[in-house]
């Protein structure tokens, strides 16, 4: 059943449609575009961030301004301090923060990657009150000019389809973003279901809806339909692991298996029971990654000792 506040906007959207579908088009987006307030809901949420206090206070904060805006980063060097550390851009879904992260964070830098975190706009650290997704690949582009890029890309929900979108340049004026590898944490696969739900939920007519969906055009240059993560790692075919479970009730799994249809450049790894957030914080799946991050240089390492060995054994033959 609709709340209160629900069905006065849907009343207020249609009165605002019989005069103008376009006006209407322009204030369902405000109203799609606005995050989530920052205060914890709940004690189980309050209790994450503080436990999150000393992990992200050992990030060097580091503001970053694009087109429109700034957002907050943080530099997590790696323990080892190794010149060829992999550098990771970790970035968190909507309504969220780098500080729920904080578990990744923590097992990634562990693991021996130097880690980047981003709080969106309208989120954490970050200001406004307001994300979408071309702002959000404005803001990765920002951290890809200030660090000179990343050698793995990790993102959760909103987070992961925006990693997808930079590497697919669909924002006309910004060059894509490609790393060597991406992480896709029950990420969507494409743009449209959401703007199509949101529609739905407010009972826009067509001609609202289709102006609803213009604005972004509008702002990024590129339709809505070029807006999907899974056709762009099928064009760029770049090595990704597809993370998500199935019992995954904000995104469905089906979106998990759109991303592993794309190619076979694109691995699916099951974390069944972890649901949406869990999931991120979860430690087989932080084992996983890093697993993956690592994967090439620990195969590479254990060739050279093999090696080694051989050489060794030879001599004393």
């Amino acid at each position: 059943m609709a709340s209160f506040a629900i069905k006065v906007i849907r009343h207020a959207l249609a009165g605002v449609s019989v005069i103008s579908p376009e006006a209407a088009g322009r204030l369902a987006f405000k109203l799609f575009s606005v995050t989530p307030g920052r205060k914890p809901k709940s004690a189980k949420e309050r209790a994450a961030l503080a436990a999150a206090v000393p992990v992200i206070a050992k990030g060097k904060p580091v503001t970053l301004s694009y087109a429109g805006g700034w957002v907050m980063a943080r530099h997590f060097t790696s323990p080892r301090n190794a010149a060829n550390a992999k550098r990771v851009l970790l970035v968190h879904g909507w309504g969220s923060r780098s500080d729920y992260l904080a578990a990744m964070i923590e097992g990634m830098v562990a693991g021996g990657a130097e880690v980047v975190t981003l709080d969106w706009p309208g989120h954490g650290a970050s200001p406004g009150r307001t994300l979408t997704m071309p702002a959000a690949v404005r803001a990765i582009d920002a951290a890809w000019r200030h660090f000179g890029g990343f050698d793995v890309s990790v993102g959760h929900s909103f987070g992961g389809a925006s990693l997808a979108c930079a590497a697919g340049g669909v924002v006309c004026d910004v060059p894509s973003h490609v790393a060597k590898k991406l992480v896709l944490i029950g990420a969507p696969s494409e743009m449209t279901w959401l703007f199509k739900g949101f529609g739905k939920v407010l009972r826009l007519s067509s001609k609202t809806q289709r102006a609803f969906e213009a604005v972004v055009e509008r702002l990024s240059g590129r339709r809505l339909e070029d807006f999907d993560a899974a056709k762009i790692l099928e064009v760029r075919a770049v090595p990704t692991l597809i993370i998500h479970a199935e019992d995954d009730k904000e995104v469905s799994a089906e979106h998990a298996r759109r991303y592993a249809a794309a190619g076979p450049n694109v691995e699916l790894h099951w974390a069944n029971g972890y649901g949406h957030r869990r999931i991120v914080s979860a430690v087989p799946v932080i084992d996983r990654i890093n697993a993956f991050v690592h994967g090439e240089d620990r195969k590479a390492a254990a060739a050279m000792r093999l090696e080694k060995s051989a050489v060794h054994l030879g001599s004393r033959t």
